[in-house]
């Protein structure tokens, strides 16, 4: 292919995807003004038709664990694929029981049954279903700092300001988690940040009535709102406080599970053990769509003489199962969990932690494992965000000298593959520093 070629292709792309691509979260226009074509992938990065190579240091959406074109992913597809491409739901298949009784094992004892969904909105949309259900309750109650997916009830569960023009479901109700940096509780402390978010929780949970609450459900460690490790007995205090009253605890993992926190889920490191577990993304790092509700199993029972009154199409869908029952057993099989924590402690860690050294516009630096956020501020004092139009300059500039860049708010989160080497690390806050340096100098 000639370079002429290569940049028309490009081109095509691009006006492929202005004429005909309607972008979620987006006002068109600016939406195709920000596109970048892209052809290939190996790894941690990408390349356009002409060559241009960009490290992925969003994943994507938060989701390619095991980063692009990895082979033990696509012979899963391959293989499956020429075996059985689909089959319906009700149908037995190995592939599909291999991917359950895979992800049961990964699981806390007594979670033996997955239902499987198309991906992590309508995972958490029948998780929510099946607690109101099991518990002949209501309401859901879930975190103002909160990204739960797009369907009816998931996006009204969600927090943050996308749920406004979708409010349509009825029944949820939120409530401020801990966020240190920006405490509402007025903490200074991990510890006061902890107490202080309980009892804010205690009083919500009073306030609107305790047995009208089915389940609380949360992110353990949320991530759209800028990767917020929670203090230390948060969530076991969450857990004591469901159990107190009867409330189920759903926990997201969806972007927060599969090694991304350095986990096979994030709330292994919090002494919690939930009633519901939601997942998609990085259980087979979005090859094919897929997500599910992995089921304690006294709600599963519940529902052994009862209709489950939900269903899709493609719910454990063969591909997409073959690559989840491929992803698990290379994250086992390559250490990837081990991997990811290694890359957090040595290398994003301290490297975001010299960036904060050299520039005074970081405000905060936290993270676990691949799941780490610098948050920019324009004064340490004030802890002011950055402006949005700043923060759009610097994503630009990001993406200009090759980095695809996770940027929300006034925050870059760093979320690359789990695979990535340190050494693509590395290039990677060098360019960070570059850019941050000619933004806000």
């Amino acid at each position: 292919m000639t370079e002429q070629n290569a940049c028309d292709l490009d081109a095509y792309a691009l006006e492929l995807d202005q004429a005909h691509i309607f972008h979620s979260w987006s006002a068109q226009t600016s939406a195709h003004a920000s596109a970048v074509s892209i052809e290939s992938g190996l790894g941690s990065r990408v390349w356009d038709h002409a060559g241009t190579q960009y490290l992925d240091f969003s994943s994507q959406h938060v989701n390619v664990n095991l980063g692009h074109q990895h082979p033990a992913l696509l012979a899963a597809i391959r293989t499956q694929s020429e075996l059985l491409a689909t089959i319906s739901p009700p149908t037995a298949n190995i592939t599909r029981g291999e991917a359950a009784k895979r992800l049961a094992a990964i699981a806390p004892e007594g979670f033996n049954r997955v239902f499987f969904t198309n991906g992590g909105s309508d995972a958490n949309e029948n998780a929510m279903r099946m607690a109101r259900l099991y518990t002949g309750r209501d309401k859901i109650l879930s975190s103002y700092r909160s990204y739960h997916g797009n369907t009816g009830s998931s996006i009204v569960a969600t927090g943050d300001p996308r749920r406004i023009p979708n409010e349509f479901a009825r029944g949820h109700v939120h409530f401020f988690g801990p966020y240190l940096y920006r405490s509402e509780f007025w903490a200074k402390t991990p510890e006061e940040e902890s107490e202080r978010a309980l009892q804010h929780l205690r009083r919500v949970i009073e306030a609107e009535g305790a047995a009208t609450i089915a389940a609380v459900l949360l992110e353990p460690i949320p991530g759209t709102p800028g990767i917020l490790v929670p203090p230390a007995g948060y969530l076991a205090g969450v857990r004591e406080l469901c159990d107190q009253h009867g409330i189920l605890l759903i926990l997201d993992e969806v972007m927060s599970g599969f090694g991304r926190a350095g986990e096979w889920f994030a709330f292994d490191a919090f002494d919690v053990r939930p009633d519901l577990i939601t997942f998609a993304k990085g259980v087979n790092s979005g090859y094919v769509p897929v997500g599910g509700v992995i089921i304690d199993d006294p709600i599963a029972a519940f529902f052994n003489e009862r209709v489950f009154p939900g269903g899709l199409t493609y719910s454990g869908h063969p591909l997409a199962t073959a690559t989840v029952v491929a992803s698990l057993d290379t994250i086992a099989a390559e250490g990837i969990l081990e991997h990811a924590r290694d890359i957090g402690e040595n290398h994003i860690g301290p490297g975001l932690g010299a960036l904060a050294e050299r520039h005074s516009a970081i405000g905060d630096v936290r993270g676990r494992g691949v799941f780490w956020a610098m948050e920019l501020v324009t004064d340490r004092q004030t802890r002011e965000p950055v402006p949005a139009a700043t923060m759009a300059r610097i994503r630009a500039a990001l993406v200009t000298r090759g980095l695809l860049p996770f940027v929300s708010e006034n925050r870059i989160h760093i979320v690359p593959p789990c695979v990535v080497t340190g050494d693509e690390v590395a290039e990677a806050m060098a360019i960070y520093d570059e850019v941050l340096t000619a933004e806000l100098a």
